[in-house]
């Protein structure tokens, strides 16, 4: 790359010079929040914009903006950076550093800082952030101050590390093949921002993870394969090649297939199939139920992890880390798995309609008609619960969607009933928060609907993980809206609680006013305000419609739910 010999801004070359390297080595997604420290790097960051070279989203929260950039390294695969200023902007990255870590997303934190003079003397929006994010990121540097001379081009060489870090290659703070956050941490002195440098975008090759060789899976034991969150298509390949039952949870983008077992909780308490697994091998990240926590702490299971996140899976202290697993020929147990097959069909949870009645319909009786019409006027008007309210969006969404499931009681709802589908899922199930739902699935939209592709990001959560992130509904006037719809799911508060232990312990005041939560929040009022359009459905036929013929742009879909 080249710039101009001089300049009176080293903040401004250094800025031009870091951004051009980012996207040399891949990246095409910036989410940035105003701030003064940052303004060098928000203005080449701008330019680059400006040139067709990076897509720039802009986002005044933080903790927002770090849960879009989120979104879009999830579906993209490739790190998307996000930048703020010094001080609590950058603290408000923590939470979607700490869901990339445990998730195993790449992630750039891209914080701009005071200069090493002003740390520890009571300087104006200066705190102590070189290792902030230590335990959960990668890697982390404090780069040198631009003009410092203390360094080679000042920022140079930053990029490309950063990116393969990013991306799973060997870290000092990682494990190769897995991806996570890396903090560049950006100090520098006025002036903050001048003319910007011309500089030569050069494409390059990030650093790879070398991965070893994966372990090679026998079939002698009775295996089962344990899909959880981000686990994707792997998963139903191994369980295929193996010949063995798939337990998917719905966040796994693995229930799919020939293989995948409905209501595996209640066939995993039965001795006769759960009761006899020699050998569990998991994808992904399991937290749906206790039934799977269950099995995988078992001491007398074999259990085989590959590596997702930033911890290892190791509930039963024995657990065998994997980086990949493949399976080694031969034939699979028919019998072991058509148990399972033969066990999982009396489980499948059928919440369709009832086919019209013709013959009634028709007929010249008044009664029998009579009795026809009530029935179709009865399934018409049949109120929505949260069963029907998973299984309508579930049915909504097909490969070229995407589907994202909140922390909430509907995702367990949803694992319960839903059945096979090849939809590509995410969740933020790295933490199993309610944190950056909204904000998380705004990335993932805009980065599938880059280019013009086609299809629809639904979001199903309740309505306290709604409120949690209702920041994330505002988006700038001049950015192309995403095709977004927001389904919430309204009893009125934090219902999930009355399925744990506090449910039944606890007094029913506190247990409203401490966990549930209850609120009387005009979601229609929210929507007016940040210029969504908005649905209030309370029929399966009236949400059906809602679904299927999108009106383009955002939509928020409110379902008043009982408790």
């Amino acid at each position: 790359m080249t710039a101009s010999a001089e300049s009176a801004s080293p903040a401004a070359d250094a800025a031009a010079s870091l951004i051009a390297d980012l996207i040399g080595h891949g990246v095409r997604d910036l989410v940035l929040s105003p701030g003064s420290r940052s303004q060098a790097l928000a203005l080449a960051a701008m330019h680059s914009a400006n040139q067709g070279h990076l897509r720039v989203h802009v986002r005044i929260d933080e903790r927002v903006a770090g849960f879009t950039a989120l979104g879009l390294s999830r579906e993209t695969g490739v790190p998307a950076a996000v930048l703020c200023t010094s001080g609590t902007a950058a603290a408000n990255l923590l939470p979607a550093a700490m869901e990339a870590f445990h998730s195993g997303v790449p992630l750039l934190l891209l914080t701009a800082d005071r200069p090493p003079e002003l740390r520890g003397i009571g300087a104006n929006q200066a705190t102590a952030q070189p290792g902030m994010f230590a335990p959960w990121v990668r890697e982390q540097v404090d780069a040198p101050v631009p003009g410092d001379g203390s360094g080679d081009g000042d920022w140079s060489g930053i990029a490309a590390r950063a990116v393969g870090i990013a991306m799973g290659a060997d870290a000092p703070h990682g494990h190769p093949g897995v991806a996570g956050p890396v903090h560049l941490n950006l100090p520098s002195r006025e002036p903050l921002s001048g003319a910007l440098p011309a500089v030569e975008i050069v494409p390059g090759d990030a650093a790879r993870p070398a991965l070893p060789e994966p372990i090679v899976l026998d079939r002698g034991p009775r295996t089962v394969v344990i899909a959880g969150a981000d686990a994707g298509a792997d998963a139903e390949e191994i369980a295929h090649a193996g010949s063995w039952p798939l337990i998917a949870e719905i966040v796994s983008g693995a229930r799919f297939g020939r293989q995948i077992v409905h209501g595996y909780r209640a066939l995993l308490g039965d001795d006769e199939l759960g009761g006899r697994i020699e050998r569990a091998v998991v994808l992904g990240h399991p937290t749906l139920s206790r039934e799977v926590t269950r099995l995988l702490s078992r001491a007398d299971v074999d259990v085989i992890a590959v590596r997702r996140g930033g911890e290892e899976l190791n509930l039963n202290g024995r657990t065998t880390p994997a980086a990949t697993v493949t399976v080694a020929p031969g034939a699979g147990d028919r019998d072991w798995l058509g148990a399972w097959l033969t066990a999982s069909a009396s489980q499948i949870v059928d919440l369709s309609e009832r086919a019209p009645d013709h013959d009634g319909l028709a007929s010249s009786d008044p009664r029998a008609r009579r009795d026809a019409v009530e029935v179709e006027l009865a399934a018409v008007r049949r109120p929505l619960d949260r069963e029907l309210l998973a299984d309508a969006v579930w049915r909504a969404t097909w490969p070229h969607d995407r589907l994202v499931f909140g922390s909430s009681r509907l995702v367990r709802v949803a694992d319960a009933v839903l059945g096979g589908k090849k939809v590509p899922v995410h969740a933020n199930r790295g933490l199993a928060g309610i944190d950056g739902t909204i904000a998380t699935a705004t990335g993932i939209a805009l980065a599938s609907q880059a280019g013009g592709a086609p299809g629809v990001t639904r979001v199903l959560l309740g309505d306290l993980a709604f409120l949690h992130d209702v920041g994330a509904l505002l988006l700038p006037p001049d950015e192309d809206e995403p095709r977004l719809q927001v389904i919430v799911g309204n009893d009125g508060g934090g219902t999930i609680f009355d399925g744990l232990e506090v449910g039944a312990t606890a007094d029913r005041a506190d247990l409203d006013r401490a966990f549930y939560t209850p609120h009387t929040v005009r979601l229609e009022k929210l929507a007016l305000a940040y210029g969504w359009e908005y649905q209030r459905v309370t029929t399966r036929t009236a949400l059906d419609q809602v679904l299927t013929t999108p009106a383009g742009g955002r939509q928020l879909i409110e379902v008043p739910l009982t408790r």
